[in-house]
């Protein structure tokens, strides 16, 4: 939602364009959420999901560690002053001499779903730990997620044991179950497979001791989510359920829960228009789309809650996009929006829960539109 921070500070700079504004105070309650509902798993915040250096040094400040997909981002949260012990490399696509250079940052975390990639890590991170990403189906999810990450639980105990016999620590599993998961009960499935690993490997000698549960926290767009402290409870219940007393280490990574909901884009109609006299429905252009940061309506996956200075009258379905020279910068077309009969070109718009994967999906200057200006407040 739109806070009155938000509101004030649109009010009194009046930002010229389309801008997304961040409220840390949201982050900040978020993070708190979290930490109540599981307190005994350590916080890797998604750093792909927003990574203003406002935000990761708020989360450094309060005792997050990082979940980071690059060099990029490792130093990011290093400069936000976060140790080099609470950050993950855990992205399973890596240059060998990026890992060396996170080695010799200090990173001693990292993902690997392959056997090639553990080589990588055996001769560039030596001693390192790694756990390995195990695929899951992603029911439930908004955004659910491809094959493109992790492999099959059969796979992950044969890559765990080379990384074991390869001079690195198999530390343990991992997995996703999917963004934007409204099912409190998919860690069941995934933490019944990772269970099995354990156990698996365990008969051969190999203790696991780390369970990455990876991410998935939702964020409230359109319909209502469960609460972060119902995840909490269900993820507690199906860990005791597959591990019973001897509970291992346990990390999340929430990015779009912590997030999400903390950001308003501000953007303002440039055309309504229809394509035939007969036409039912508008075509409502903003002055952001798919390449301004917009990227997550593609399949209109993600359905954004939108306010308009107009809203409380009539309302009738559009059709909305973007402002660039293509066609695929269409929002939300299959399903129209509704949206007041009365609205006008030059009104501005508030899209709310914009706060994640928003600056770091828009272009960098796409048919010339500059890239999505960002405030944290």
């Amino acid at each position: 939602m739109t806070t009155d921070r938000i509101r004030s500070f649109l009010a009194e700079r009046r930002p010229e364009g389309p801008c997304l504004v961040v409220d840390l105070d949201v982050v900040r309650e978020n993070y708190n959420a979290f930490t109540r509902a599981l307190p005994d798993s350590r916080i890797f915040y998604a750093v792909k999901a927003n990574p203003a250096p406002e935000i990761l040094s708020l989360l450094a400040e309060l005792g997050s560690s990082f979940d980071t997909a690059s060099l990029t981002e490792i130093e990011l949260a290093l400069a936000a002053g976060a140790a080099a012990d609470r950050i993950s490399y855990g992205n399973t696509i890596k240059k060998e001499r990026d890992i060396a250079r996170a080695y010799e940052l200090g990173v001693r975390l990292f993902a690997v779903d392959s056997f090639e990639e553990v080589d990588k890590i055996a001769r560039a991170a030596p001693g390192s730990r790694v756990f390995c990403r195990v695929l899951t189906d992603g029911e439930g999810a908004e955004w659910p997620l491809s094959r493109k990450f992790g492999c099959a639980p059969e796979m992950a105990i044969e890559v765990l044991e080379h990384a074991h016999r390869s001079g690195v620590v198999a530390a343990g599993v991992s997995f996703h179950v999917g963004s934007q998961q409204r099912d409190t009960g998919a860690w069941e499935r995934a933490l019944a497979t990772a269970a099995t690993v354990f156990r698996t490997l365990a008969e051969r000698g190999i203790t696991l001791t780390l369970v990455n549960l990876g991410g998935g926290f939702p964020t409230r767009y359109l319909r209502d989510v469960p609460t972060v402290a119902s995840y909490g409870e269900s993820i507690f219940d199906a860990l005791s359920r597959h591990f019973g007393n001897r509970l291992p280490e346990t990390i999340i990574e929430p990015g779009r829960g912590m997030v999400g909901g903390a950001g308003v884009i501000k953007t303002e109609v440039v055309l309504i228009a229809r394509k035939s006299a007969e036409d039912p429905v508008r075509w409502v252009y903003l002055d952001i789309g798919k390449f301004g940061g917009l990227a997550e309506t593609m399949d209109e996956a993600i359905r954004y809650p939108i306010r308009t200075q107009r809203d409380g009258g009539e309302v009738a379905p559009c059709i909305l996009a973007g402002p660039t020279c293509d066609s695929a910068d269409v929002l939300y077309e299959r399903e129209p929006y509704p949206l007041p009969t009365g609205l006008e070109i030059g009104d501005e718009i508030l899209i709310e829960a914009t706060g994640a994967y928003t600056t770091t999906y828009a272009s960098v200057a796409f048919n010339g539109f500059a890239p999505l200006q960002a405030y944290v407040i």
